[in-house]
């Protein structure tokens, strides 16, 4: 029964086009490697990764091209998507609840989907100076990244889109990493978190995840505001400049894509943390593609289908066609 086993694993990793040997082979600059590997189909796999920056294991899906297994000398464009705080499935969301797989099929990208864990908040936590784990951000820019790059044949034209917590971490690590990222997306996003009321908008969120003791993340947003700041989008948008940007959010009145009678109290606080954002654009003269397309609400059906109207923006920095 082991040796069935075993011959099926082997099977399965050699019809998706990598062997047990490179996906070991896979390890980034601090030790960070896959140490569990699970073909899910021919484009869809599931890693677990030991990580240095987490402190524990952590996991991501990709979705490979339709071509990646045919042509295994060539390198892919590559698209990480961010989830949301608060999700059971995790990494898996994009997945599970919009069409990515199937908008993707024929787009020649390496879809990237790492978890953020109940309410990472993409960042390295401050921990009050006392730890250096949970590092979000080193995990995801650094670990994920290399190990993509070196075991998956992921290129280095990348782009970066989230979704509420998932549109603040892709924003942040556009300027928190200046060329990484060709383009950067936000759907209902929070890209100015010291706009008045999201502070206690993240308080909020982190209870939800069960994260009570919110001043392990930056501390608080009075006493430690330059923390804050230095993690805060707005206030680095001269970093974002040369990077193509894409916002878009609604206004959580009952939408197109609701049942009837939804709303929500959420997505009104990420419209004026967004439109605080762009407004800070304008000024700065830094251009982005703007959609703020009124009844919405803080919902998956939105974020599918800002990720099609996006394309054009994240095709344009993976070089691949819009």
């Amino acid at each position: 029964m082991r040796a069935t086993l075993l011959m099926l694993a082997v099977v399965v990793l050699a019809a998706s086009g990598v062997t047990a040997a490179q996906a070991s082979a896979a390890v980034a600059d601090d030790g960070a490697k896959v140490v569990e590997e699970t073909w899910l189909d021919a484009r869809t796999a599931d890693l677990k990764i030991d990580s240095p920056a987490l402190g524990t294991t952590g996991m991501v899906r990709l979705i490979v091209p339709s071509g990646w297994s045919a042509q295994p000398g060539r390198t892919w464009p590559v698209l990480l998507l961010l989830h949301g705080c608060c999700e059971p499935v995790d990494y898996r969301s994009w997945d599970q609840f919009t069409d990515v797989k199937a908008f993707t099929a024929g787009k020649d990208a390496l879809v990237v989907m790492p978890t953020d864990g109940p309410a990472g908040m993409y960042t390295k936590w401050w921990n009050f100076g006392l730890k250096n784990t949970p590092d979000w951000d080193t995990f995801h820019t650094a670990e994920v990244r290399q190990i993509v790059e070196r075991g998956y044949r992921g290129g280095t034209r990348r782009a970066v889109a989230g979704l509420s917590i998932g549109g603040y971490g892709a924003l942040a690590y556009a300027f928190q990493h200046p060329g990484m990222f060709g383009a950067a997306a936000s759907y209902s996003g929070v890209p100015n978190t010291l706009y008045p009321g999201i502070p206690v908008w993240i308080i909020g969120i982190l209870a939800r995840a069960g994260i009570f003791d919110y001043l392990t993340l930056w501390g608080d947003s009075f006493g430690m505001r330059p923390i804050w700041s230095a993690h805060n989008p707005y206030d680095h948008v001269d970093a974002l400049r040369g990077t193509a940007l894409y916002i878009s959010c609604g206004n959580g009145q009952t939408g197109p894509l609701d049942p009837p009678g939804q709303s929500d109290v959420l997505e009104p606080s990420a419209l004026l943390s967004s439109r605080s954002f762009t407004d800070r654009l304008r000024q700065a003269g830094i251009p982005a593609t703007v959609d703020f397309y009124g009844p919405g609400t803080h919902s998956w059906p939105y974020w599918q289908r800002a990720l099609h109207n996006s394309w054009p923006v994240l095709a344009g920095a993976l070089g691949l066609p819009a």
